[in-house]
């Protein structure tokens, strides 16, 4: 494809090495600044002073191979109460990214000017100085694209438009296409309306498609096409926009990306693992599915009438050559048959003429349940998965914990995964975690209020299809001559998984050897063997910085497994250390760290291990009750940190007061964290500390300490001798606050 000499060309890619963009566009305003002030979401504007909001922002992007072409269109409202002379500002990735931009304004092409650099900083810091807001900061070191002066009169809409081409960078068989979002700090109210639409065309096929920054939905058009979406209402965006897809012509296909920080021991990698879309008239594999299903007396009402829907959803979204059976349990077992049945249009209506007749009443025989569903199995060839729900205690038959779990572990002798659903607060969370650890599956949880059937739904559709089972990954060095070879550890998921079709794995680890190397995806395919073999490349030392996100996606997955390691095997001290290392490095909330987010913490707190482990305390404690809304809230929180497919943001609530958002549901923050492009700062009162200064203690370090007073001449020497990165870090600092950071090994306090 020949390239546009005169088109704008964005390598986004480079953007997060050289000084990533963090909005696709703001105002800027001309003439005196005393009339003027830059928006920002709950911050109170000063009287008869003008700011603007933004209503709407619609991206659409056409990728092709490694070539993309993006159309915005941004809709600024004036929210004042005089006419705003501004120019439109557009910040440059990296130095000579863009060679020339289309701007329109209300559908008229206006003239824009590209600065350099150093034309660039003199703009920013002159309006960073006449505003007195460090926000503009963000920019400081990059280039941009500056229109004329254009006015919006009071209460009126103006909507620009632009349109430029970027050629994106390649990694292996990945494209990665960055749009810049954030623009929470540039507007006076939330955006109204943001919609995004990525049409992507590969020359190969599309295997793998992942965003770590959004929950996109994704609809596939063959193997080679696809759509990604992504649209909300009324939002404050928190990241850029980012995206990544791969291509592979095998059955499976396989990307890996990496990324080793400059001052860590390890590297991070990602490896995403996805099968080759099937058509409808495909053949599929054949599974065995037992729906077990509890009929106690707590289950009556609104909750048993939504276990029968869930279990007719199963029974009717099962395919040809699978086979099935339903058990249900109270202080009784029955089943529907004495043995799995063959999935047939007789037999599943004999399925949900049974699954009509259960109706609640009895204790709760968890044990026996489990041991006649296990009993079904038989064919260790044949994947085969336990779909156990339950909405309390075992109160009938055997009801000790820990034996409940050693004779399912024994009656499975084939291997069966479970997947276990607890519903309701009144579930004994701890007895589903261990069983579904133990029995190569996973637990889903159920909230009061949400629906039975649509959890079960949810989750069955991503199984009810599997392509390749017992998943294992190697991973070896090109060049054996390095000792150890790779060290790969830490991996999550860990052990092996399976792959199912329309879905894709996501594994995260940490490894010390960079270079060449080999990834086998090995499993069994209805009983024999498959190999699928991908040449990969490790990051080396200081390299892969725009990837990132893998290292805070890799600690929420570890905070999980830290977290289901001292529930299941009770508390242990080097374990909760790293926990509490982890979350404040990354401002990740759970019932043990909250008071991270609290930023009525006494900062000295903050920096001493000692007084975290006694904040930590009560939230460890929660866990040994087996029972009631709170153990339930730390295994839901849990489980969601283990299963986490994108780093959640710093401060996602995960508490037991109702935060527990799923990822990508929520967009709660908490009060004392703030976050600035991948940098997590602390907020104890007045004082906001940077994440490389995190540990500081303010009383011990005071003759060490280096003061610089906000917007005066030391402080904007300082900015010119910073990174890009610092500056950026330094814009999160707010009027009235002190920043505390670590610049070129002195630690700063800016007031």
């Amino acid at each position: 494809m020949s390239f546009p000499s005169r088109s704008v060309v964005f390598t986004f890619l480079f953007s997060l090495v050289y000084g990533s963009v963090s909005a696709q566009g703001i105002l800027l305003p001309e003439g005196k600044s005393e009339d003027f002030s830059m928006p920002h979401i709950g911050r109170p504007l000063l009287p008869n002073r003008t700011s603007y909001c933004i209503e709407k922002i619609s991206v659409d992007a056409t990728v092709r191979g490694q070539f993309a072409k993006t159309s915005v269109s941004q809709t600024f409202r004036n929210t004042g109460s005089r006419q705003l002379e501004v120019s439109f500002v557009f910040p440059l990735p990296y130095e000579g990214a863009v060679d020339r931009l289309t701007f329109l304004v209300n559908g008229r092409e206006i003239e824009a000017k590209l600065l350099d650099a150093n034309q660039a900083r003199e703009i920013y810091q002159g309006y960073v100085r006449r505003n007195q807001d460090p926000a503009l900061l963000e920019w400081v070191g990059t280039g941009m694209f500056k229109t004329s002066v254009f006015p919006i009169p009071a209460g009126e809409k103006r909507t620009v438009t632009l349109e430029y081409s970027q050629l994106l960078r390649k990694q292996g068989d990945m494209i990665d296409y960055l749009f810049p979002l954030v623009t929470a700090k540039y507007t006076a109210e939330p955006v109204e309306s943001l919609e995004m639409r990525v049409a992507i065309t590969a020359d190969a096929d599309l295997k793998n498609i992942y965003s770590p920054s959004h929950d996109v939905e994704i609809k596939r058009d063959g193997n080679r096409t696809a759509v990604v979406k992504y649209s909300r209402t009324n939002v404050l965006p928190q990241s850029d926009f980012r995206l990544v897809a791969g291509t592979d012509n095998q059955e499976v296909g396989a990307n890996l990306i990496s990324y080793w920080p400059q001052d860590s021991e390890e590297g991070f990698f990602m490896l995403l693992a996805s099968p080759k879309i099937q058509s409808p008239d495909a053949k599929q594999q054949s599974k065995n599915i037992v729906f077990v299903v509890d009929r106690s007396g707590s289950m009556n009402g609104k909750k048993i009438e939504q276990a029968r829907k869930a279990a007719k959803y199963v029974l009717n979204n099962l395919k040809e050559n699978d086979r099935f059976n339903v058990i249900a349990y109270d202080t009784d077992v029955e089943s529907f048959s004495p043995k799995l049945e063959p999935y047939l249009a007789e037999t599943r209506s004999q399925g949900v003429g049974f699954v009509n007749g259960i109706h609640s009443g009895g204790s709760t025989n968890i044990d026996s349940a489990l041991a006649m569903a296990f009993d079904n199995m038989s064919n260790p060839s044949i994947p085969s998965y336990v779909v156990f729900l339950t909405d309390g205690l075992p109160t009938a038959g055997e009801t000790n914990e820990m034996r409940i779990v050693k004779n399912a572990v024994k009656r499975n002798a084939h291997r069966s995964r479970l997947i276990s659903f607890g519903v309701g607060y009144d579930v004994n969370s701890r007895l589903i975690d261990r069983l579904t650890r133990e029995n190569y599956g996973q637990s889903e949880y159920v909230r009061p209020d949400e629906d039975i059937e649509a959890a079960v739904s949810r989750l069955f559709d991503k199984i009810s299809s599997p392509i390749l089972t017992d998943v294992k990954v190697q991973f070896d060095l090109v060049d054996e001559t390095k000792d150890g070879g790779m060290s790969i550890n830490r991996v999550y998921p860990s052990g092996a998984f399976d792959l199912f079709a329309n879905q894709q794995m996501v594994i995260v680890g940490r490894y010390k050897e960079s270079g060449a190397a080999t990834v086998r995806v090995q499993g069994e395919v209805d009983g024999l063997p498959e190999s699928f073999e991908f040449d990969v490349h490790f990051a080396d030392r200081g390299k892969g910085p725009s990837n990132g996100y893998i290292e805070s996606l890799w600690a929420n997955r570890r905070i999980g497994e830290i977290i289901d390691q001292i529930d299941l095997n009770g508390r242990n001290q080097e374990l909760m250390d790293e926990l509490l290392r982890l979350a404040k490095r990354y401002g990740i909330v759970t019932p043990y760290t909250s008071f991270l987010a609290d930023e009525n913490q006494d900062a000295r707190n903050f920096a001493n291990l000692n007084a975290n482990r006694v904040l930590a305390k009560k939230g460890l404690e929660d866990l040994e009750n087996s029972t009631g809304e709170d153990a339930f809230n730390q295994r839901y929180s849990k489980q969601m940190l283990k299963s986490a497919e994108r780093a959640l943001p710093p401060g996602i609530g995960m508490g037991s007061e109702g935060q527990g958002n799923r990822p990508g549901m929520g967009d709660k923050t908490g009060k004392g964290l703030r976050q600035n492009q991948g940098n997590t700062l602390y907020q104890k009162g007045k004082l906001l500390f940077a994440d490389n200064a995190a540990d500081v203690d303010l009383k011990k370090e005071a003759e060490n300490l280096v003061d610089v007073v906000l917007f005066s001449d030391d402080y904007f020497k300082l900015l010119s001798e910073n990174s890009k990165e610092e500056n950026r870090l330094m814009s999160s600092q707010r009027l009235g606050e002190s920043l505390i950071i670590r610049l070129r090994g002195k630690i700063h306090r800016i007031k």
